[in-house]
């Protein structure tokens, strides 16, 4: 028995006692040839981790002998992790809106790998960065973990059943066959990294090392550890600690050892401080980031060693005054960001991760609230590396589960069932699993247990909420006694970060207290309470934690010293809590589900950034209605468009945004009017012109200083298809990605706006398609297809490097258009 897992011996026909599997293994069982073996050759010593995304086979099906290492498995698919089988469909009105009508199921995952004799005396464990969900772990018919949640990261140890001296079978079952189990889409399958994890029996713990700055200056700081060490050992051991701090630039700014002594099978923490003088702090304009590198030595040869990447910084919240880091008043501008990534699902690689996460700092977001649960580790290292601040939450709900509707949207009577019906008794796992994992983030600067738990009788209630009150619901004490629960769990492993939670209902959650159990109190949609609790609640730290992009609803941020900031819902469009089929996401974000800045996007620029710019949409009234009495009340129901593309003559109005103090409007390049931030009306500078084509241009300026410029051009008929690419080179490495934006353009090379060609795509060479999206959120679509429409004429495809070198070809191709080809090195 361990702290996460339990291990059992368990034949076939026990599993066929408690579960009615189908039959459709016996196909696999006849198939040929085998599957080759990985070979892992251990390096030594010290820590060796070893990729094992790589060579799985894949069971869309449940088996009742997927765990057995004698099943022929040959004429499973070959899948490449991380792996979310959701995503491929098929898409359909049988399916839950919530989770984007995708379908869910049960399934298996096998990988065949061997162990040279150099392994033997090691410790050999494995480790899942997310498996959704209720993932089973078997090696060579052992099962050695569960874990239900699907984001949470957990390890399972092999050692004891591993053959050193033969091939082994590491085998993954996966039930997500109450698909509907979210409000949005979660994907399915094993759709975060794995690794094998060899390392001495004496070494540091899994998520061993705690590091945190308590007291920093311009002159100097402290850096306090504390390393956990795992001794496997039957005996008792006697070894040298040794800390080491590099500087960002990996120059040793601080050194320190011990000698120690560990019991055998024993865990043990040692702990000690380090100064670093003249430190460089971590900071979102300057995300300064410092390694600790602890070492294990035994007379001088290493045993283990570990690099742990954190920031120096020092940041605190106000109850009058707001959000501080480092000494610096900041307003938090943030987002909110699921997990997915449109034609991708849940598999998400690092590089799609760090180009939306680059886009939001562009619009000028300084923050990220991971709605709702633990993101990949991944995730916060690039938000680490951009300087992002972080709200890392865990759950969207405590116990009973919150209202989910099994088909279509809000049809019938909905079910409850998901995490909530785990919570009870892994909830406290969970959440300290996501703080051991994650505290060393400098990035993180509040940790979330959960997002509108408060939410009217979903499924709490209390006769606070007046009409609303349904007598037949838990009553809302009961969110109290679960909130002390995870508050406890988390302050037992961090006290230098607040905990926080969203809230939907402060009329309730105020009334049974929950608010007081927070560091920090989140209110969801709520700006209209604001004053009333600062005043009634003077010690309360009050901020955004879930907003509308409404103007007032920055205002709110702005004109209030106590609002520390706000978390826009939501950054990008996502998979899930979509509308009546054919509709699969929510249309809610700055970006599209491609990616693409929307027009509020740039408008949210305009909030935001202090980097000069300027936009321009356009739009036309649904009546032909020109009175001056009813100039603007004709535009109601309009939709932006970054086109220039109407009917001659016809009326247009002109949206610009910007944070310039004056904007130019030139047409064919004649002055056509000029905007300053006294013609603003929520943010947008507005004007009416008559259509001629050609060119519009704008020209922000400070005074008589030229800053910066954006224009929209008449495109006309379509020509051709133009494919841009984001890399010219990808390392071989199976991981790389490349963003190939396509355009349906003129023959000036101007993108049609209303061009919704279908583009196909071929590939030749070392790269795999992994998707395709044009950034609508409904229509049929088939994501595993090479075949997509041009939408706004537009999309997008990515690309994945496969690990061997040479030149990779894509081409695009539509019907009538010419078409285009790029060529991407791999090496």
């Amino acid at each position: 028995m361990t702290l996460l897992f339990w291990t059992a011996r368990i034949s076939a026909a026990a599993i066929l006692l408690v579960s009615p599997f189908s039959t459709d293994w016996v196909l696999a069982a006849l198939a040929e040839p085998v599957p080759l073996v990985e070979r892992i050759e251990p390096a030594k010593p010290g820590r060796q981790y070893v990729d094992l995304d790589f060579d799985w086979r894949f069971h869309r099906g449940d088996t009742p002998i997927g765990f057995d290492p004698q099943l022929d498995d040959s004429a499973w698919r070959a899948v490449q992790l991380p792996h979310d089988w959701s995503i491929e469909g098929p898409f359909g009105p049988e399916n839950a809106s919530g989770t984007g009508y995708a379908p869910g199921g049960i399934a298996w995952y096998r990988k065949r790998f061997a162990l040279s004799p150099a392994a033997l005396g090691r410790s050999v464990a494995v480790e899942f960065d997310g498996v959704y969900e209720n993932a089973e772990v078997w090696v060579n018919g052992q099962l050695v973990g569960r874990r239900p949640y699907g984001y949470a990261s957990f390890q399972a140890d092999l050692t004891p059943y591993l053959d050193f001296a033969g091939e082994n079978v590491l085998a993954v079952r996966v039930d997500h066959s109450k698909n509907a189990d979210s409000r949005w889409y979660t994907g399915s399958g094993i759709d975060r990294h794995v690794r094998l994890r060899l390392t001495d029996p004496l070494a540091i713990a899994h998520w061993g090392t705690f590091v945190t700055t308590p007291q920093v200056s311009d002159e100097r700081a402290t850096v306090a550890v504390e390393t956990n060490l795992e001794n496997r050992h039957d005996r008792a051991r006697n070894f040298t600690l040794r800390w080491t701090v590099l500087d960002p630039d990996r120059n040793v700014a601080a050194a320190k050892q011990a000698d120690a002594t560990i019991e055998a099978n024993s865990v043990a923490k040692f702990t000690t401080e380090l100064a670093v003088d003249h430190p460089s702090r971590w900071s979102v304009d300057s995300p300064a980031l410092y390694t600790l590198r602890t070492e294990v030595l035994d007379d001088a040869a290493p045993l283990d060693s570990t690099e742990t990447k954190f920031g120096i910084r020092t940041f605190r919240f106000d109850p009058d005054k707001g959000f501080f880091l480092n000494g610096k008043n900041l307003k938090l501008k943030g987002v909110c960001l699921h997990h997915d990534a449109g034609c991708l699902g849940a598999a998400v690689p690092a590089k799609v991760v760090e180009r939306r996460l680059r886009a939001m700092k562009e619009l000028g977001a300084n923050a990220i609230r991971t709605s709702h649960n633990p993101p990949a580790p991944e995730f916060l290292d690039i938000c680490d590396r951009l300087g992002l601040l972080v709200q890392n939450e865990a759950f969207d709900e405590f116990t009973p589960p919150k209202n989910k509707w099994i088909r279509g949207r809000n049809v019938g009577r909905p079910a409850r069932f998901g995490y909530g019906e785990f919570f009870q008794q892994w909830a406290e796992r969970d959440v300290q699993d996501m703080v051991r994992r994650d505290r060393n983030h400098p990035s993180i600067i509040m940790w979330s247990i959960g997002n509108e738990i408060d939410y009217p009788n979903d499924p709490f209630t209390h006769p606070a909420l007046g009409d609303e009150y349904r007598q037949t619901q838990p009553r809302a004490e009961q969110m109290v006694t679960h909130g002390k629960r995870l508050v406890h769990a988390v302050k037992q492993l961090d006290t230098t970060r607040p905990v926080t939670a969203a809230l939907a209902r402060l009329q309730m959650t105020n009334a049974v207290g929950f608010p007081e159990l927070l560091d920090v109190v989140g209110y969801n949609y709520q700006e209209n309470r604001y004053a009333e609790d600062h005043a009634r609640f003077p010690q309360r730290i009050i901020y955004g934690s879930e907003n509308d992009d409404a103007y007032n609803a920055w205002q709110a941020v702005t004109q209030n010293e106590f609002i520390s900031g706000q978390f826009l819902w939501t950054g990008a469009d996502y998979l899930g809590e979509a509308g009546q089929w054919p509709a699969r996401a929510f249309p809610g974000g700055l970006l599209d589900l491609a990616g693409f800045k929307k027009p509020d996007a740039w408008w949210r620029q305009a909030l935001w950034s202090d980097k000069p710019m300027v936009y321009l949409a356009a739009s036309q009234p649904r009546d032909d209605d020109r009175s001056p009495n009813r100039r603007f009340r004709r535009w109601r129901g309009r939709q932006r468009r970054e086109q220039w593309n109407w009917t001659e003559g016809s009326p247009v109005r002109v949206d610009c945004c910007s944070n310039c103090p004056v904007v130019d409007l030139y047409l064919n390049g004649k002055l056509a009017g000029t905007l300053t931030t006294a013609d603003e009306q929520r943010g947008w500078r507005t004007t009416e012109l008559d259509f001629k084509p050609g060119t519009l241009e704008a020209v922000g300026r400070d005074n008589e200083q030229q800053l910066c410029r954006f224009a929209l051009h008449t495109a006309g008929p379509p020509r051709r298809v133009l494919l841009q690419s984001d890399a010219t080179e990808l390392a071989a490495d199976g991981h790389d990605v490349a963003h190939l934006t396509f355009a349906i353009v003129d023959e000036h090379g101007f993108r049609v706006p209303n061009a919704e060609n279908e583009v196909t795509f071929t590939v030749d060479g070392p790269v795999n398609l992994l998707g395709i999206d044009n950034g609508r959120i409904a229509g049929a679509v088939d994501y595993q297809d090479n075949r997509c429409d041009a939408y706004r004429g537009r999309g997008l495809a990515i690309v994945r490097s496969q690990r061997h070198a040479g030149a990779a070809t894509i081409s695009a191709a539509a019907d009538g258009l010419e078409p285009a080809q790029i060529t991407l090195m791999v090496k």
